[in-house]
């Protein structure tokens, strides 16, 4: 199967102290929120998961630690009926604690795998939704939903299920209000904001 691009660089701060994720394979994981400054100003809050060794090589973190994260986006079905049913997180493949601006930097390439939306905003702006089929190895795949803004969003909407999209891109997170037996809940959403297509190739996991 083929694999795809998916290579994201993150620079930022915590947003609370690293707590326990998951054990998988005997592997103890850990939950980094990171923190991650637009040039708007606004900010992103990222779910980070690593591996509890790779926290080992780097000073104790802990609420407002600079971070920053080389890794992979990936998604998995939440079934817990708590929370937003697409849980999309980005998976470290090395961390460190470099100086620089606030980075969100994600190159992506995949499969369309529904109609791409197509539609304006409230205040007319054009904006197409897409979500995108990227596979892993050994027959995985990670289902990202993308956002694109502009003549970006009619170049996309044009698209069918199947065809091939590459991008540059940040991963974003965006607060939303959810009525759920007559209460209000306040969720967070995470997409793909598409900056740019590109002509993408194929990558190997490491």
């Amino acid at each position: 199967m083929q694999t795809n691009n998916n290579r994201i660089l993150l620079r930022g701060r915590l947003a609370a102290s690293p707590s326990r994720s998951h054990i998988n394979h005997g592997v103890e994981y850990l939950l980094l929120p990171l923190s991650v400054c637009r040039l708007s100003g606004a900010e992103d809050t990222l779910h980070v998961v690593a591996a509890r060794e790779q926290l080992a090589v780097l000073p104790a973190l802990e609420k407002g630690s600079p971070l920053t994260v080389c890794g992979e986006v990936r998604t998995f079905n939440n079934r817990s009926g708590v929370g937003s049913r697409l849980v999309v997180s980005v998976f470290a493949r090395s961390l460190s604690q470099d100086d620089g601006e606030d980075e969100n930097h994600l190159e992506l390439s995949g499969t369309l795998c529904k109609p791409p939306v197509l539609r304006a905003t409230p205040l007319g702006r054009t904006i197409c939704d897409m979500i995108l089929a990227a596979n892993r190895r050994y027959g995985r795949a990670d289902y990202l939903p993308c956002i694109a803004w502009g003549s970006l969003a009619y170049r996309c909407g044009a698209m069918e299920v199947g065809d091939r999209l590459a991008l540059e891109g940040r991963l974003q997170s965006r607060v939303y209000t959810k009525e759920i037996d007559g209460r209000v809940q306040e969720r967070t959403a995470f997409e793909v904001s598409i900056m740019s297509l590109t002509d993408g190739d194929t990558y190997e996991e490491q």
